[in-house]
């Protein structure tokens, strides 16, 4: 079974946010940060399970994105996989625990 894949408004906010940044820093970069999100994205829709479960919750998970410093958390349910937050791993800790 293919789980669909949402994402909650404040990560989409976050993942929009972080591309445009990169991209200042040199052109294109933003566009190959966020092809980096989308084979995150499509790693954890391949294997669900595989994310490290985080704050003791097995339900809400975490992927590290390869080459950038972020990781995508996300909520494992059974009907969908809910993006909570694209998170830098060296800024505000565990900001997105409130989102469900």
């Amino acid at each position: 079974m293919t789980l669909h894949i949402r994402t909650a408004d404040p990560a989409s906010e976050e993942l929009e946010a972080a591309v445009r940044w990169y991209e200042t820093q040199r052109r294109g970069l933003g566009a190959e940060f966020y092809a980096a999100m989308v084979d995150c994205l499509d790693r954890i829709k391949a294997h669900p399970e595989s994310g490290v479960a985080v704050f003791g919750d097995p339900e809400v998970r975490r992927a590290l994105v390869t080459r950038f410093p972020y990781q995508v958390v996300y909520r494992l349910r059974s009907s969908d996989l809910l993006i909570l937050a694209f998170a830098h791993l060296r800024r505000r800790p565990g900001f997105w625990k409130h989102r469900s």
